[in-house]
């Protein structure tokens, strides 16, 4: 798609060919850095980036899409964006591959942002495995305002989590779950974001991780009627709003339900919006069905 089509829907956004300038493995995933124009200015916390992998010989057709960790221009002018990958796919194991020096297609910032209140709140950061990676950047930026910022970070083992040491000093507060009991609370984030809430008086939830889990943090949420803000993880094959592939049933504000694409109308969303389906059916009540 020629750029001006994509420009519509994402202004800020550029296609650039970027260099990695570093790709180094912590714990279990693979934190990268890639040389940008000045777009770097422009990302957000909540904003991701979509990759073209493989080569240009590559069946891989599609780009992967990939949650944007930090953003920053140097001294110098040069901008720099900062990712967080997990090497689970095809797509991610060739980029985490990728030498120093290597250049990647890209397209950045894409998505929205996560909503930053004009007033001093009480907030809970919750992130499970490498979707922890965009709150650290947010945690810093709600800190700015005077916010008061708890953050719990839950994976299935220690190793999974990511730099929990970034974490501690960045927030008021970390709490560290597990399923395996390795390192922290054994249990699922879940568990421990009812008393979180109660103690801390929260006000707002940010969170990014998976699906279950954004659910499950939507239904604490509403019980307590705190709001909350999700990155959710839906598989974005173009990352511009064209395939249609990460849609969701999202309530509107004329009252209807509508597959909304997650690429254009998020990643981040109000959860007590999104109608949460494990069954990957489209529900009762959505627009057209």
């Amino acid at each position: 798609m020629a750029r001006e089509g994509w420009a519509m829907i994402n202004p800020k956004a550029e296609q650039i060919t970027s260099e990695i300038l570093s790709n180094k493995k912590v714990g279990s995933y693979n934190h990268m850095v890639f040389a940008v124009t000045d777009l770097a200015a422009h990302a957000r916390p909540g904003n991701f980036v979509a990759i073209a992998v493989g080569g240009p010989a590559s069946s891989m057709v599609l780009r992967r899409a990939f949650a944007i960790y930090r953003s920053s221009i140097r001294a110098d002018g040069q901008g720099l964006l900062e990712l967080v990958v997990a090497a689970s796919g095809a797509g991610s194991t060739w980029l985490t591959s990728q030498k120093v020096g290597d250049t990647v297609d890209l397209i950045a910032p894409l998505g929205t942002s996560f909503g930053i209140p004009t007033e001093p709140v009480r907030s809970l950061l919750i992130g499970g495995g490498y979707g922890s990676a965009p709150l650290f950047a947010l945690a810093e930026t709600l800190k700015a305002r005077g916010c008061r910022v708890d953050m719990v970070l839950g994976a299935s083992t220690a190793a999974k989590i990511y730099a929990p040491l970034e974490g501690k000093r960045s927030v008021s507060s970390l709490t560290i779950t597990t399923d395996d009991g390795s390192a922290g609370v054994q249990g699922r984030v879940s568990d421990v974001i009812p008393r979180i809430i109660k103690d801390n008086d929260v006000e707002i939830i940010y969170s990014c991780g998976p699906m279950a889990m954004l659910e499950a943090i939507t239904k604490i949420a509403d019980s307590f009627d705190v709001l909350h803000q999700c990155s959710v993880e839906e598989s974005m094959a173009c990352g511009i709003g064209v395939c249609m592939t990460c849609v969701l049933p999202v309530l509107q504000d004329d009252g209807t339900i509508r597959m909304t694409r997650t690429c254009i109308d998020g990643p981040v969303m109000d959860g007590s919006k999104v109608t949460w389906t494990t069954s990957r059916e489209i529900p009762e009540g959505v627009w057209g069905k």
